[in-house]
């Protein structure tokens, strides 16, 4: 067991913990009879504060590996520490892709269920719980094994809870076959929020995956510019020269912590520029690897370095389809503050699942990268808390560093039958993270 200081990527909220790497399922239950407080970590790739507990214990999974075989129609077992990386690097050459990515691989498939990750193809394919078929789930009050059918109700409290009903040690899903590594993208520039949001709603069921790139510098008639890459998976038909090759590893890297105020409202202005004017206005059918297109960000290692040490913010929210103004409230209450957004991301989202604590929800979701210094910062996130529970939303908690429990209550109506299950199997609030102490989700 070593003493360590943990913090989530966006690198704004530390603690110290104890930290301990079990091998076995034995060595889970043997950890949890002893510990007051204790939470499962993977990569670390959750932005806020999720897989830390300050003064407890963090059970580190990536020990938790091994990779069964791949089944005929694509079912496999994973061991919860394998990351998304590794296991693609097994099955694409077999000619199978995970169901649903987030936008990097670095992430365990425990973290993944633990936050019911979504991706570019949600409106056609869901989250990724859609796809599980079963997990052996380590809790204070036994070992289960879990599925929509056996412990149904703790299947789907585990299912984006957040990693607080147990350590999840393996999981058994379904794969999506693949011919090639390649996908067809279709991307098109617009010149505003209106004329991407319509694109999307018209054209996004043509395609399994979509993503928009917004830019929240601009004001006026051009506020809201976008891209927008849609794209399939590229067949054998469709490639001269077919392969199955997985991502290259990461071969770069941020050295160093970036200077504090480079990422400022004059040099993301001026990159928003430049990556907006470089998009084709309409380009059809380009070949892209699956790295490129579903991870772009995984090309350059520890890039969460170039916010500087004070780190940043993700703050990302989803709204209904009859609340879709909510998003153009949030891009003009942006463009107004002066606070830089360096990276945002707007996808849709089709019908939610049964994951009580699950994220998505039918409609829309942005997604904003924040870097920490702008003194306007705290009111403007206050603010878009405000517009998101009116509209009936609900931000994403893999990804938060700051929200209240009041917000929470309001934003997740089914916490009561969350904490309830929870209640149920870790009768002692053993189960916790610094995430879950800020936001009363520990228990009654």
């Amino acid at each position: 067991m070593t003493r360590e200081r943990l913090s989530g990527w966006g690198r704004t909220i530390a603690s110290i913990s104890e930290v301990e790497s079990p091998t076995s399922e034995d060595d889970v239950v043997r950890e949890l009879a002893h510990a007051s407080g204790a939470i499962a970590r993977g990569l670390g790739r959750s932005y806020g504060d999720a897989a830390q507990l300050s003064g407890g214990l963090v059970l580190d999974n990536r020990s938790l590996g091994g990779i069964g075989a791949i089944a005929v129609d694509g079912v496999v077992s994973v061991g919860a520490g394998v990351s998304i990386d590794e296991l693609l690097a097994v099955t694409i050459p077999l000619g199978w892709f995970i169901p649903v990515t987030p936008g990097t691989r670095q992430v365990t498939i425990g973290g993944a269920i633990a936050a019911d990750v979504h991706g570019k193809n949600h409106h056609r394919d869901g989250s990724l719980g859609d796809h599980v078929l079963a997990m052996r789930l380590v809790t204070p009050e036994g070992i289960f094994t879990v599925s929509p059918t056996a412990e149904p109700e703790l299947f789907w409290a585990t299912i984006g809870g957040m990693g607080l009903t147990g350590v999840v040690t393996t999981v058994t899903m379904r794969l999506l076959k693949i011919e090639t590594d390649k996908v067809l993208v279709d991307t098109t520039r617009f010149s505003n929020l209106d004329d991407v949001m319509a694109a999307m709603i018209d054209g996004d069921d043509d395609y399994r995956y979509s993503v928009a790139w917004v830019d929240c510098m601009t004001k006026g008639s051009s506020m809201g510019r976008a891209i927008l890459t849609r794209g399939e998976h590229a067949t054998r038909r469709d490639l001269q020269s077919p392969s199955l090759v997985a991502p290259a590893p990461t071969r770069l890297r941020v050295p160093f912590n970036a200077p504090s105020g480079l990422l400022n409202p004059w040099s993301i202005r001026a990159f928003n520029e430049v990556w907006f004017r470089s998009a084709p206005r309409r380009r059809e059918g380009e070949e892209q690897s699956l790295g490129t297109f579903f991870h772009p960000l995984d090309g350059v290692g520890d890039w969460n370095r170039l916010y500087g040490r004070r780190g940043f913010v993700q703050y990302q929210f989803a709204v209904a389809d009859a609340r879709a103004e909510s998003v153009v409230r949030a891009i003009e209450r942006l463009c107004t503050s002066g606070v830089p957004s360096f990276l945002a991301v707007l996808k849709r989202f089709g019908p939610a699942n049964h994951g009580v604590l699950s994220f998505p929800l039918s409609g829309w979701t942005l997604a904003l990268d924040l870097p920490v210094g702008p003194t306007a910062l705290p009111g403007v996130l206050d603010d878009l808390d405000e517009m998101v529970i009116e509209a009936g939303g609900r931000v994403y908690l893999a990804k938060d560093s700051r929200l209240n429990p009041a917000a929470v209550r309001v934003m997740y109506p089914r916490l009561p039958e969350f904490l309830e299950i929870k209640n149920r199997i870790d009768p002692r609030h053993q189960l916790a993270s610094d995430l879950a102490r800020r936001l009363n989700l520990v228990g009654k």
